[in-house]
């Protein structure tokens, strides 16, 4: 019984010829242009930014009710993170199984493998058919936002912006056969299934709690290790003589540093207000006076 049921999976996840023989080509991947990808993100923008600007000028104050759709996207989103995860994770094992050879031979071990691809490699295989299902998949992480402005009224600068670069930091991930993605994927989908699976536990009402606090902390550790590894690909890149797609590599760094600020900031100022209202529930006592001084310049060095 077990047998019947592995084998199956294993052809869905790894054996299946569209996985085997999958070639990122702008002729036979659907959104592979760049003309593609910057239509899109400025199709988004202005799509979330006229929405808002609707709602403003209805003046409407209630939140429009969506019914069950905020659910069955989480519940869709952590599903396919699940997905993209065990695929990812299974046919990068068959990738060091079936180039073990060259392993060998450059004397790479799978850790710097998966850090930094060797020079030349293009993307076509099992681990870049799952890179572009988390491309696909990042088209519907964005009606979140959609979902936001007519729940919230809210549109902030930050979720535009980073939702936007999720998207371009795919792209370029299977357009450069960048280093570093396989990790990259396998981090952001476990994270992602369970943040979504924790919203969709909130919207169908079996908690009745939502918590920032979870979100914010898986994604403060989604940064953190993804900060590591980016220490990681940089030494390797010197010390082996160079990673496959470094220049993509580069830019990439220099948005998810952006992203890092933003978010930080955001972090900090959320358990401040969350201390401040602590502080006035429980009286002004001298612990409170002292913790607000202390985020209180935690606040102003951010800012500087």
């Amino acid at each position: 019984m077990r047998f019947q049921v592995i084998q199956p999976l294993k052809y869905l996840l790894l054996d299946h010829p569209n996985i085997v023989w999958f070639r990122w080509s702008p002729t036979q991947s659907w959104g592979a242009t760049w003309s593609f990808l910057v239509t899109a993100i400025v199709a988004y923008i202005t799509a979330a930014l006229t929405l808002h600007l609707i709602l403003k000028i209805c003046r409407r104050r209630r939140a429009i009710p969506l019914g069950p759709i905020p659910a069955i996207h989480s519940l869709a989103m952590s599903l396919i993170s699940v997905t993209i995860f065990a695929g990812m994770l299974f046919s990068s094992g068959a990738e060091i199984r079936d180039t073990r050879w060259l392993l060998r031979r450059t004397r790479t071990t799978p850790i710097e493998w998966f850090l930094c691809f060797p020079l030349g490699i293009r993307p076509s295989g099992r681990v870049f058919f799952w890179s572009y299902v988390f491309y696909l998949s990042r088209f519907l992480h964005l009606l979140r936002t959609f979902f936001i402005i007519l729940r919230h009224r809210k549109l902030s600068f930050f979720r535009l912006f980073n939702h936007s670069i999720l998207l371009i930091t795919s792209f370029l991930w299977l357009e450069f056969s960048q280093s570093f993605q396989v990790l990259a994927i396998l981090f952001s989908t476990l994270v992602s299934s369970m943040v979504y699976g924790y919203r969709f536990w909130t919207e169908t009402g079996l908690s009745q709690s939502k918590s920032f606090s979870f979100t914010a902390n898986c994604h403060m550790l989604l940064l953190c290790c993804n900060l590591v590894c980016h220490i990681g690909v940089l030494l390797l890149h010197f010390l082996r003589g160079g990673c496959n797609g470094i220049g993509a590599w580069v830019f990439n760094s220099v948005l998810n540093a952006a992203i890092l600020l933003f978010f930080l900031k955001s972090y900090v100022n959320f358990y401040c207000q969350r201390k401040n209202t602590s502080c006035a529930t429980h009286g002004s006592s001298l612990d409170c006076v002292d913790d607000l001084a202390k985020h209180a310049s935690l606040i102003a060095k951010s800012k500087t």
